[in-house]
């Protein structure tokens, strides 16, 4: 009976949809998911000295254009190779400096490992039952389609562009 019980609690926590998480956005306020119900969301982790830092400037081309159809929002995190060792306020610096990021940004994170944001977990367990690839991070600037109900519609590996033609008809579909 425990079993059934804790499956079924499983169940319940991987069939959610991105609306049930609220998270801290790097201003020190909170990022209700929810908010953005009838939007496609795109979730990027990001990192400030990683050789794909420059999709910040196509991200937020991609904000721009897609106003009131798309949020972007970003997760700083440094799991991979220390590239995001800042603060979150030097991050946020870093982005409005360098890049002119006005889309969210959330707090600093773990995307991956023992400490991973209950949202990236829910990301991965989405991925992995819908057979997307890759499912776990793998490196900095992977992104994560949100459909406007608030379910995964699909996952582009780091290196490919923001506004590659798939992210494209991902977002237009």
């Amino acid at each position: 009976m425990f079993r059934l019980l804790l499956l079924s609690c499983f169940m319940f926590l991987a069939s959610g949809n991105v609306y049930d998480f609220k998270v801290d956005a790097i201003d020190g306020t909170k990022i209700n998911l929810a908010d953005y119900k009838g939007k496609k969301i795109l979730i990027v982790n990001t990192a400030s000295l990683c050789g794909n830092t420059p999709q910040y400037a196509a991200l937020e081309e991609l904000y721009k254009k897609y106003a009131g159809k798309l949020v972007i929002i970003g997760f700083p995190a440094n799991n991979f190779a220390q590239q995001e060792p800042g603060s979150n306020e030097e991050i946020h610096a870093f982005c409005t400096k360098q890049y002119a990021v006005t889309f969210p940004m959330a707090a600093k994170i773990s995307v991956k490992g023992a400490d991973i944001h209950p949202l990236y977990k829910w990301l991965y367990e989405q991925s992995v039952a819908k057979h997307f690839e890759p499912a776990a991070v793998t490196w900095n600037f992977q992104k994560y389609l949100i459909d406007e109900k608030g379910n995964l519609a699909a996952v582009f590996a780091p290196k490919t562009l923001p506004n590659d033609p798939a992210v494209i008809a991902a977002i237009e579909k």
